[in-house]
């Protein structure tokens, strides 16, 4: 069950003149007039005829079911897995993944990435990395991809060279929009050695790029584009192709270790979620709680969310009957939160013996969750959403019980909610990279990706404006150092 907090038929009778003007059938009349024995003979004659008939309809319904039945069944999601800087398709464990060789790509240099940059990164030899006489904008430009819904996921890399940046700062726009700009520190934390973001492709093609910031080469050892339900992480009114939710955190409360949903089991209309690990929210503040017993209402569409991510829980105690979560966050942006729940302690069970309100910030969200009366049982699973905006820079959690009882938590999901940039229009796209090959323009002059966006990042010598009537970037005015790099 998912609770979020959000800002027939037409009959046509026939006339009584229609009825009147039907013909009546003459057949049964002429039967019925005949002898009886010849009534007795065509009879059996006829149930015979409508016997095989039946079966012939029957084994053709059968048939029809089975074909509908196939037909009907959801196909598998796509998904895309690229290494980068390979020159071969690679296949990894523990699931054999096959990551295709590298393609799609707008320059750059392959290179051997270090020894896994990270505890969570697949465990790929090469990697992609971009100079700067590259150009400050590079990108991969992937085609064919289904009109859906996505998370897109890179893993960043470390090329193994000595004279090379281990840790390079760079920014990352998917579709024009800049989902990530990469902090110092990043290659010490398992869980900051990627990005995803939740994005819906809709004309065929997906653009990643990565703009570089002065500080090092962009690297980049994996893509992965894998498809998601088109209604899945909707924040209802704001959902929709203007909006990307770029993953913040994942946590899997009371869980040792870091998982993907694969290592799950999980269904692949998930898209492959990562979850870090989240034992305890500190010193004596919590108790691990779990079970092998199954949990009802967890993999259902449209999230499909593994079974085993509520099998684990963290339960507040005497000495700290709050349950709190703090997270550093950018300022002044929209936070979506979605927080799961199912009721695995053996010692509560029945309604009214947990209950407990949510606060973020100090506000309250949720008040009264009784996780078994809002489920329905014990062992279900119960997932609560809310879209809040932070001001400051960290983002606190805290489940507050009622009643002398203690407060539950399985697992913690937060996104930034960012607002999609409007494109370029693609015939002035079109337009610039035909100027660019005619002029011959050096590689280290950039022009990838979009011109205009991301705006953090529009393109050296181009001046953009937004065209309010089509909501798209227009180029408003070339300028060019004189001579030309």
């Amino acid at each position: 069950m998912i609770a979020q907090q959000v800002m027939p038929l037409k009959v046509k009778k026939m006339t009584s003149q229609q009825k009147q003007n039907r013909t009546p059938s003459t057949k049964t009349t002429s039967i019925l007039n005949r002898p009886i024995k010849s009534w007795q003979g065509e009879q059996s004659s006829a149930l015979s005829k409508l016997n095989k008939m039946l079966r012939f309809y029957l084994l053709w319904l059968l048939v029809f079911c089975s074909v509908l039945g196939s037909s009907s069944a959801r196909n598998a999601p796509y998904a895309m897995h690229i290494s980068c800087g390979a020159r071969q398709d690679v296949h990894t464990p523990p699931t054999n993944t096959r990551w295709f060789k590298d393609f799609a790509y707008t320059g750059g240099v392959p290179g051997n990435a270090t020894d896994h940059p990270s505890f969570i990164s697949p465990p790929l030899g090469t990697l992609r990395y971009f100079p700067l006489s590259e150009g400050p904008e590079n990108c991969y430009n992937i085609n064919r991809v289904p009109k859906g819904h996505y998370n897109v996921r890179v893993f960043f890399g470390s090329v193994n060279q000595a004279n090379l940046d281990h840790e390079p700062l760079f920014d990352i726009s998917v579709e024009g929009t800049q989902i990530s700009s990469l902090q110092s520190g990043w290659s010490s934390q398992d869980d900051q050695s990627f990005v995803e973001a939740l994005v819906f492709l809709t004309d065929g093609t997906v653009s990643i790029c990565f703009h570089s910031t002065g500080h090092g080469d962009p690297a980049i050892l994996s893509l992965e584009i894998l498809q998601i339900d088109d209604k899945a992480y909707s924040i209802g009114p704001e959902r929709g192709e203007g909006v990307i939710l770029r993953t913040t955190k994942r946590l899997s409360c009371g869980n040792p270790k870091s998982k993907f949903d694969v290592d799950y089991s999980g269904d692949r209309w998930g898209g492959d979620r990562f979850w870090s690990p989240m034992p305890t929210f500190g010193q004596n503040a919590d108790q691990p709680r779990s079970t092998e017993s199954s949990i009802k209402q967890a993999s259902k569409s449209p999230n499909f969310y593994p079974e085993a991510l509520y099998q684990t829980a963290l339960v507040s105690t005497d000495s700290q009957p709050d349950l709190a979560y703090t997270l550093d966050v950018d300022p002044d942006k929209n936070y979506s939160i979605w927080l799961h729940f199912a009721e695995i302690d053996s010692t509560i069970t029945e309604a009214g013996k947990r209950v407990f309100n949510v606060l973020i910030n100090g506000d309250i969200k949720f008040e009264g969750v009784d996780v078994i009366k809002m489920s329905g049982d014990r062992y279900t699973a119960l997932v609560l959403n809310t879209t809040v905006a932070v001001n400051g820079r960290t983002l606190t959690i805290t489940l507050h019980p009622k009643g002398g009882s203690h407060a539950i938590i399985n697992a913690i999901e937060v996104f930034e909610v960012i607002v999609a940039e409007s494109k370029t229009l693609p015939e002035e796209v079109r337009a610039l990279q035909s100027l660019k090959r005619s002029l011959g323009l050096p590689t280290r002059f950039g022009w990838n990706g979009d011109p205009c966006v991301p705006q953090q990042h529009p393109w050296s010598g181009a001046d953009c404006q937004l065209d309010q009537t089509t909501n798209k970037w227009v180029i408003d005015g070339l300028y060019f150092p004189d001579p030309l790099p």
